[in-house]
């Protein structure tokens, strides 16, 4: 063949390689060549006394890959293999003629490039872009990409950008397995974070891989990134999957590390530890300044304009990935100091003694009175809305139907008489199922302290209740300790009314402990931060249930350390309004953890184990039944493996075994860290703001005869001034979700990229969009609107 045929030939050859008339003759770019030896030869000719053939196929598409199949001779040739290079492609820029004759190596293909294209979201957050150097690197079955600077004119990744790049590879990389992307110095600027939320990047053949990221990155290092498809391990074959999932986890188990904060405490994260991380250390899981052990007490001091001391150490420091960004922690100040400030200014924060008259109390919140506030302050010494906050309150989860009374309440039928009326005794309300009770014997050996230099009390009260014909829930009677006697009197509706009203507020005073610390703090705040460690520790980014549990562990690490160094802290601000102290809290924490229940735990069983599902006007537990339900058939549901180990607690289980089993564990997770929150979490302003609903403290022991009531000695057992006025500060924080918010169902980060998770996630907005509609629906009817289990003001998580 002539010199100028053989160029012919080759030109023919690479035409149709890349411009076939027919997408089967076309070599498209999901194609890489695949040498095989050994094989007879289609043409003439050998090599070596070896038969040599080229075979043109897809590589890394698994099944139904289309290969079409040219082969012509070559001679082989010691290749030297590029970083960064893949095999195939070299060999191919090697592919021989046809010519009849034995190739010398001077007539080449021209090289063949394949083309990924990426788009880089960055976050809109303040200061989430980054004029640090970002590089990538693709890695594929058949190999990986060299590492290639993104870099357009101008910014790269400003706040709320989105980029788009190319990344050329001398072949096709296969199934794209992992995305590194490199963060470097750039010229002489110091090292900033870059909030990174996704990457997506689309191959020569059109398909589409997502890459979720949703992280901030600090300082120099390599970020390792999976596609979003979800996988467990038992998903995972490859050596380098299975390493990147050890690797991922070793870095985050030194970052999270577990405290015991007190004996009988959950176990919580330990803030030091993010102090220690080297800010050049993977997956952005660093923090470079060191700084006092956050119990060192030198930190934990009083700052000006605030009334207790605070742990100023462990809020200093906090991993970028879980701290409240800028615009929640600017909403939360905004709330927290015009209020606070007000109050300072008026004298209250700092005037001690008694109230004068119950009449000065309304004016302590003047401009953030609301409609439930003025509600309660009309109504709370009746005894129908006593009861109603049983059902519908902040504490909703107290009573407990039952069928004979204990015999530590021995309440006799002439003693109720009088309120049951003529057609109806006790015992035959108790047979009915209408007779609830109310105990509060975790109190019976609370410790107590001093307030403003004066010993405070506290009571473990009986409550007797009963459901009227009319379906209205009210008092019975109250025992205010949990020893009868001559000492502890059984009051009565029938007795005078400042006995009655007082005797109910000593049930408000224990109502609020055992909320505050027990409901709201202990079984949603401190054991959602437990799940969220754990699933922070033990599940890489890439697993299903990491992927559907995230979003409801936001900001809960941040609010718990703020929380601790506030309110739990030694002379923090419990010690400041609480009658039982910081010890208290401790004592009353340790135990109820040690009596909390799987049953507690979910609501179904909790209501059934209680005795309250046929109780009308109970619109907690109509409300929670349907966002659980909804929960359970759409966000449990989509991708969850069929068995992991379980908590062998107090009746948690110690494996979950089946799927069922497991899609409950994970609805009660996600209920309690988003709707129970809510429940318990955002009335207290409404139901707290009025002082004698709920006291923080009582400055007189508990009557121990009849009829020594007055308003005098009723003011003089509430709380001073100050006290009140620090605790309804306290109530208007925590019931103020700051800006930033993510209600229930809302899920911007897109941590899921199946068809199928997005299908659940898309009903179970639809869902909750319908549960909103008939809430509102419902509410219209009613005298006293209930919204806290509304799905559009229920946070995905724990985050205030």
């Amino acid at each position: 063949m002539t010199r100028g045929a053989f160029r012919c030939c080759v030109s023919a050859l690479y035409f149709v390689f890349l411009t076939g008339s027919t997408p089967e003759h076309r070599l498209s770019g999901t194609q890489a060549l695949d040498i095989h030896l050994g094989e007879p030869a289609r043409g003439t000719g050998c090599v070596g006394g070896k038969q040599t053939s080229i075979r043109v196929q897809e590589c890394g598409r698994g099944e139904g890959a289309r290969a079409s199949s040219r082969e012509f001779r070559r001679e082989p040739r010691n290749i030297p293999e590029r970083a960064g290079s893949v095999r195939p492609a070299a060999l191919l820029l090697q592919a021989g003629c046809c010519c009849g004759q034995r190739c010398r190596g001077q007539h080449f293909l021209p090289p063949i490039m394949a083309v990924y294209r990426l788009c880089v979201t960055t976050g809109p957050y303040l200061k989430a872009g980054t004029l640090d150097n970002i590089s990538v690197t693709l890695v594929g079955t058949c190999g990986e990409s060299p590492k290639q600077r993104l870099d357009r004119m101008g910014r790269d990744f400003a706040p709320g950008s989105v980029q788009k790049y190319k990344v050329r590879c001398s072949a096709e990389l296969g199934e794209l397995l992992m995305l590194r992307v490199h963060k470097e110095r750039y010229a002489f600027f110091r090292k900033d974070s870059w909030y990174c939320s996704r990457i997506c990047v689309t191959e020569p053949d059109g398909t589409v891989s997502h890459f979720p990221c949703y992280q901030w990155i600090e300082g120099y290092c390599t970020v390792e990134l999976r596609p979003g498809t979800a996988r467990t391990v038992c998903q995972d074959s490859l050596p380098l999957l299975l390493d990147h999932r050890t690797q991922e986890l070793r870095a985050r188990q030194e970052c999270y590390r577990w405290k015991i904060y007190a004996p009988g405490f959950p176990r919580i994260v330990d803030v030091s530890s993010f102090q220690e991380m080297e800010s050049d250390k993977k997956f952005a899981l660093t923090k470079t300044t060191t700084c006092v052990d956050q119990d060192d007490s030198s930190g934990n001091r009083y700052l000006p304009g605030f009334p207790m001391k605070i742990d100023i150490p462990s809020l200093l420091y906090m991993e970028p990935n879980i701290r409240y960004s800028a615009t929640k922690t600017a909403s939360l100040l905004f709330n927290a100091i015009p209020a606070s400030l007000g109050m300072k200014l008026r004298g209250l924060l700092d005037r001690k003694g008694s109230w004068k008259k119950l009449d000065d109390m309304r004016n302590i919140f003047w401009c953030h009175k609301t409609f439930m506030t003025k509600y309660v302050t009309e109504h709370w010494s009746e005894d129908r809305f006593f009861g109603y906050q049983y059902l519908n309150g902040v504490n909703p989860i107290m009573l407990h139907c039952i069928s004979s009374l204990p015999s530590k309440l021995p309440v006799t039928n002439d003693m109720v008489a009088p309120l049951l009326g003529q057609s109806t005794c006790l015992q035959t309300e108790l047979e009915r199922g209408n007779i609830f009770l109310a105990d509060y014997w975790i109190l019976a050996e609370a410790p107590t302290h001093c307030l403003n230099d004066r010993p405070q009390y506290v009571a473990a009260p009986l409550c007797l209740l009963w459901l009227s014909p009319q379906g209205a829930l009210v008092p019975l009677a109250i025992q205010l300790s949990q020893t009868p006697g001559p000492d502890s009197p059984i009051f009565l509706p029938t007795d005078s009314d400042w006995d009655w009203l007082l005797a109910k507020t000593w049930v408000r005073n224990s109502e609020f402990l055992v909320h505050e610390n027990n409901t709201h703090f202990l079984c949603t705040h401190l054991l959602c931060e437990a799940f969220a460690m754990a699933t922070l520790r033990q599940l890489p980014l890439c697993h299903p249930i990491y992927k559907l549990l995230l979003p409801h562990t936001r900001y809960t690490l941040q609010v718990n350390t703020i929380a601790r160094a506030t309110l739990l802290n030694p002379e923090g601000l419990v010690d400041q309004v609480t009658s039982i102290g910081r010890q208290g809290l401790l004592y009353l924490m340790s135990t109820g953890l040690a009596h909390f229940t799987y049953t507690n735990f979910c609501l179904p069983d909790s209501l059934r184990a209680r005795g309250v599902l046929a109780i009308p006007n109970y619109y907690y537990r109509d409300d929670g039944l349907k966002i659980w339900a909804a929960i359970e058939r759409c966000g449990a549901g989509p991708g969850v493996p069929p068995g992991s180990p379980g908590l062998g607690h107090c009746g948690f289980p110690s494996r979950l075994c089946t799927p069922g089993e497991l899609v409950k564990f994970l609805t009660a997770i996600i209920f309690n860290c988003s709707a129970q929150h809510a429940a318990v979490n955002s009335g207290q302003h409404d139901f707290g703001a009025w002082i004698p609903n709920a006291p923080s403290s009582m400055r007189q022991p508990p009557p121990q005869t009849k009829g020594t009531t007055t308003l005098k000695t009723y003011l003089d057992t509430l709380p001073e001034v100050n006290i009140s006025c620090n605790n309804l500060l306290l109530f208007w924080l925590v019931s103020q979700e700051p800006k930033d918010q993510r209600p229930l169902g809302t899920y911007p980060d897109e941590h899921f990229t199946e068809e199928g998770p997005r299908r659940s996630i898309a009903a179970f907005q639809s869902r909750l969009a319908q549960i909103s509609r008939d809430i509102q629906e419902r509410n219209q009817g009613l005298e006293l609107p209930y919204t806290y289990l509304d799905p559009p003001f229920i946070e995905n998580s724990v985050s205030i």
